[in-house]
């Protein structure tokens, strides 16, 4: 025995985890992907850092799994999924994906990125996944009048790791 617990609950969350999983899956295979930049306004650090601080945004950690106790065993690894509630002028601080890949499903409202390689905001719209790549530096702002709420499923590499 390995140690790991396999209760009923835990097995439950696990089963529940895995449907969501899969089911971001075949959302990001069906549903639109969110805006993208055009060509003509793409680039290399095309958007500079913001150093705003976040505003009005929460972050909620609906589940995680330790994946280095998985059969992938991904060391230092957790898969998780967060609900994010950005509130009218709300601000998800600049940050990178260098190490943590994640998709966003946009639940509601519309919210602007402003990506490090797009030279002009890109919005993102209700029923849209957004890829968040090694490659994306980013930060988002709800410019509307409603809550914008947001899936986000990623790969956390460092725990101390509390960028948005």
């Amino acid at each position: 025995m390995d140690g790991r617990s396999t209760s009923c609950p835990t097995v439950a969350r696990r089963l529940a985890l895995a449907t969501v999983v899969s089911l971001a899956t075949v959302v990001s295979a069906t549903a639109a992907l969110a805006g993208q930049c055009s060509a003509d306004k793409g680039g290399l650090d095309v958007t500079k850092p913001n150093t705003a601080a976040a505003k009005d945004v929460t972050d909620k950690v609906l589940a995680s799994i330790d994946l280095s106790r998985e059969t992938v065993a991904l060391a230092a690894h957790h898969l998780r999924i967060r609900q994010l509630e950005i509130n009218p002028g709300g601000i998800v601080p600049w940050h990178s994906h260098g190490d943590r890949p994640a998709l966003i499903y946009i639940i509601k409202g519309e919210v602007y990125e402003y990506a490090s390689n797009c030279a002009v905001p890109i919005l993102h719209r209700a029923g849209e996944v957004a890829p968040e790549t090694s490659a994306t530096a980013h930060w988002w702002k709800n410019t509307g009048t409603e809550t914008v709420v947001l899936i986000s499923a990623d790969l956390l590499h460092d725990q101390n790791d509390h960028n948005m």
